[in-house]
């Protein structure tokens, strides 16, 4: 009888199979170029490309920049660039 009881406990929370209370559910990022059409990723500029940089330098992956695996490719391949031209350095001290 007791056993019943837990075991309603248990199943009353959310009524949903993978509940899992250590974890919570992450609404998946947009990104951020396919949801404006508008939004051009320029290399030349610094400012723009400074987003998807992080505070060494490096480059942000896609969980982090939420963006889709075809415009981390171009993030990627502008960020490369600027560093080319001098906009971005390669690394902060």
């Amino acid at each position: 009888m007791a056993d019943r009881k837990q075991n309603n406990k248990r199943n009353n929370r959310n009524n949903d199979e993978d509940y899992n209370p250590k974890f919570r559910k992450v609404r998946k990022k947009v990104c951020p170029l396919c949801a404006n059409k508008d939004l051009i990723l320029d290399y030349k500029n610094g400012e723009q490309i400074k987003k998807y940089i992080n505070e060494k330098g490096k480059i942000l992956p896609r969980r982090a920049t939420g963006a889709c695996a075809k415009h981390q490719r171009d993030i990627t391949l502008a960020i490369k660039r600027a560093r080319h031209i001098a906009v971005l350095p390669y690394s902060q001290n």
